[in-house]
């Protein structure tokens, strides 16, 4: 029996309350990793897009202001705004080093592995898949060999769901490791994996949502230009970072019931 039983509803309701509850502070600590975000975005336009690896090199980019946002919040959740430090955004520290470490080791394999199923598959023409289509001998080969990939991506996103969070400790300067995360979350593993997958889900829903909502509205009244899409990616950016936030702060709350961590007190050790 785990030494501490976490609660999936108490942990979902508590993560979007305190984001809800400290909305003033999201939009301080966000506003610097946004608009680092928009740029990156802005350049990535500028890619061609005939795969989707332009895409992927544009998300990888992108981990660096949200690394930067999710220390920041992860230290709020945690230490308090008094202990925030610098506003997310002005500069790199070691902390972020470290967490940006921390994250590669939990999600480097699972983004290896996203990236080899999209080179492996390369650009499929839609109407090819469409049903009553001629079956396309290169296409069934591309899907054969894409499909252990598929299934091993799926499982990585698993086990990194249940260790990521021990980034939360990485973001107060604890010492920890995944192996750590494993350890601790022995017996509340699927309590974990189902509310950050509840949380991270919610937050791309709720992302699409947005987008879909600003393009119709702007394109409505600015035509289908430039500008419409700029605003839309503006929105769209804003509502991921707050179920950024979402997750980050349910990351903080596990880590924080799990190992029984206070200010100023030892952890406690593995059950």
């Amino acid at each position: 029996m785990p030494a501490r039983k976490l609660s999936f509803g108490g942990l979902v309701a508590q993560s979007f309350a305190f984001v809800f509850a400290n909305l003033g502070l999201f939009f301080h600590l966000v506003t610097i990793p946004w608009i680092a975000s928009l740029a990156i975005r802005l350049i990535g336009s500028l890619m061609t897009r005939d795969s989707m690896m332009p895409v992927l090199i544009e998300k990888a980019a992108d981990m660096v202001p949200t690394v930067m946002f999710m220390v920041a919040w992860q230290r709020f959740v945690l230490l308090g705004p008094q202990n925030i430090g610098r506003l997310p955004g002005l500069g790199w520290s070691p902390r972020e080093t470290a967490f940006l470490v921390h994250l590669v080791k939990i999600g480097g394999f699972t983004f290896l592995l996203l990236a080899a199923f999209v080179l492996t598959l390369g650009t499929v023409d839609p109407e090819l898949l469409a049903a009553g289509a001629a079956t396309d001998p290169e296409i069934a080969r591309k899907q054969a060999l894409a499909a252990p990939i598929g299934l091993g991506f799926t499982i990585s996103i698993i086990l990194a769901l249940r260790v990521s969070y021990g980034l939360a400790a990485t973001a107060i300067d604890e010492p920890f490791t995944p192996r750590l995360s494993w350890a601790y979350s022995r017996g509340n593993a699927w309590t974990i994996i189902g509310v950050l997958f509840l949380v991270f889900f919610s937050g791309a829903m709720a992302t699409t949502v947005a987008t879909l909502v600003v393009l119709g509205l702007t394109r409505g009244m600015l035509g289908a230009g430039e500008s419409a899409a700029v605003i839309t990616w503006t929105a769209a950016l804003l509502v991921s970072y707050g179920g950024t936030a979402v997750a980050a702060t349910a990351q903080a709350l596990i880590f924080r019931d799990l190992v029984g961590w206070r200010p100023g007190a030892q952890i406690a050790p593995v059950p």
